[in-house]
């Protein structure tokens, strides 16, 4: 059993609460959350312990490893602690909402030894796993376009969006890896922003955006975003070849269709969020932390894709500022 303690009592951290506390190989020890009762009422949820200061968790003989869903900022100074301690990590994305901060503590984190995962938790839903697994096998030939559609049921609190490093940053970058996943090395990035709402244009954001990345392959993925969407939560993804195509469809409730004489093949609407749509992933992405650690493997994603990402993240925000692509050494 891995003794784990999670950083961060909020939305992510009841996700991962709540996963530790339902698999078979783990078991949650404590929940650590300065503001509040928070981290005592999650806590108490699942039987575990309560702590206000992270020291509590980085001292603590009885943790094996560290979940950080602690707000962006503190994502590096918790991660560097832990792996210090000798606490394995699986981190949230993004590491940092500046590479310069990525940059001042580079040889840092070229020297953690423990093993460091980051919640990149798209690559193991079933679905896209599917998709990259026959991709892989040459199902389609030769991948030459990935088309990624990411819309959200609503915008996040204004508060947020200030603090959020924006929708490259923030929403993003879980498509910024899934391209990086089933193209490698990216070369170039255009994206063209959005701004729908006055008030998070106001807060120097974008509300929607639309970003074509080209692979060093000559592959070309287009990503697709939203931060709200009159249907639900819409999550897609085709892979196109020159021998065939894969798609990967919104997932509903059920799969019972309805018609009568108003409507036909009317069904469930999409699953409400994050929270349920990818539930399976962030089970399966636990488990895959769990076996890396056990085994002594190296994680299927790393410090080295978490600085990628938000690489990314900085050439679309650039891109879409000037209106010009960037391009990528």
């Amino acid at each position: 059993m891995l003794r784990i303690a999670v950083i961060g009592a909020g939305r992510i951290g009841h996700v991962h609460a709540k996963t530790i506390a339902s698999h078979p190989d783990a078991t949650l020890e404590l929940v650590c959350d300065p503001v509040g009762d928070a981290a005592e009422k999650l806590a108490a949820l699942y039987g575990a312990r309560a702590a206000k200061q992270t020291d509590d968790i980085f001292t603590d003989p009885n943790i094996d490893a560290v979940i950080i869903g602690s707000p962006t900022p503190l994502h590096i100074p918790h991660l560097l602690a832990a792996a210090k301690a000798g606490k394995a990590v699986l981190c949230e994305k993004p590491i940092a909402l500046d590479m310069a901060d990525v940059t001042a503590v580079e040889s840092e984190l070229d020297a953690i030894t423990t093993p460091v995962m980051f919640g990149f938790n798209r690559r193991f839903d079933p679905s896209f796993a599917a998709i990259h697994k026959a991709v892989g096998d040459g199902k389609v030939g030769r991948l030459e376009q990935l088309t990624i559609i990411s819309r959200d049921p609503a915008a996040p609190p204004i508060e947020y969006i200030k603090v959020s490093g924006g929708i490259f940053r923030d929403m993003t970058i879980h498509d910024f890896d899934m391209a990086r996943f089933f193209l490698g090395d990216i070369t170039e990035v255009f994206a063209a922003g959005q701004v729908l709402d006055p008030a998070i244009g106001a807060a120097g954001d974008f509300d929607a955006a639309v970003v074509t990345l080209k692979a060093a392959s000559g592959a070309v993925a287009t990503i697709i975003n939203n931060r709200h969407c009159a249907s639900g939560y819409d999550q897609r993804l085709e892979a196109a070849g020159d021998e065939g195509a894969l798609f990967a469809d919104n997932i509903r409730p059920t799969t019972v269709r309805f018609s009568s004489a108003t409507q036909t093949d009317a069904q469930d609407p999409y699953l409400d969020f994050f929270l349920e749509r990818y539930a399976d992933a962030y089970r399966l992405e636990l488990s895959a932390f769990i076996e890396a650690v056990e085994n002594g493997t190296k994680p299927p994603t790393g410090i080295d894709d978490a600085i990628k990402a938000l690489r990314l993240a900085e050439a679309a925000t650039d891109s879409a500022r000037t209106g010009k692509p960037v391009t990528l050494a």
